[in-house]
């Protein structure tokens, strides 16, 4: 039996679910892990810019787009378990310009952000909340790294009760072999993992929100 044939002989990997109000969640495409003088970072330059269409087009139907960033207190850097296993996380230190959302992404003024202090984009934050003030349906996952925030990410979001969608070509990671294996995971048990184009043709077809 192949991979293929296995999955599906055991019920994973069916479509998930599209509803009529989206919201776009980038994830972590601050500098310090957008921009390539920082060691934290990841190539992430045509990522951004697939980001940026789909946030664009999302906020012209009126649908929210929220961005994450990890942001930690100095104070905070010796007691958390999270800094002694990725201790490059160290220096994501609030008010430094590594937490600043890159610029690339296009972020505007009303798109909301969310600080966090562990992988997901979920936990310890308001996103949850924002996203049900939203009356969002189905949640868009873009951003960094495909292998860590962007998994814990998606993997919340569908236990918090959101159909997922992850376009591909708006996640980038250090190495593609983690990449690509969690990408086909998240596809297999909790997200339709598509591309940005499928992601754009999607949002003309619905209607702004009102």
């Amino acid at each position: 039996m192949t991979q293929a044939q296995t999955y599906a002989a055991a019920g994973f990997g069916a479509n998930v679910p599209r509803g009529r109000t989206p919201a776009i969640v980038v994830v972590d495409f601050s500098y310090g892990f957008t921009d390539l003088i920082y060691p934290t970072a990841s190539e992430a330059t045509t990522q951004m810019v697939a980001t940026k269409a789909i946030c664009d087009a999302a906020r012209a139907k009126g649908f929210a787009v929220i961005f994450s960033t990890i942001a930690f207190h100095p104070g905070e850097v010796d007691k958390l378990p999270w800094l002694k296993k990725a201790t490059g996380m160290a220096a994501l230190i609030a008010g430094t310009r590594l937490v600043e959302i890159d610029a690339a992404t296009g972020i505007q003024p009303q798109d909301a952000i969310v600080t966090k202090k562990g992988a997901s984009s979920f936990f310890g934050s308001t996103l949850a909340s924002l996203l049900t003030g939203a009356r969002a349906d189905t949640v868009v996952v873009c951003g960094a790294t495909t292998s860590g925030c962007v998994r814990a990410t998606v993997v919340d979001a569908v236990q918090s009760g959101f159909n997922v969608l992850v376009p591909a070509d708006c996640c980038a990671d250090r190495a593609q072999a983690p990449h690509d294996a969690n990408l086909y995971d998240m596809a297999q048990k909790y997200a339709d993992v598509t591309d940005s184009a499928d992601i754009l043709q999607w949002l003309d077809s619905l209607p702004a929100k009102s």
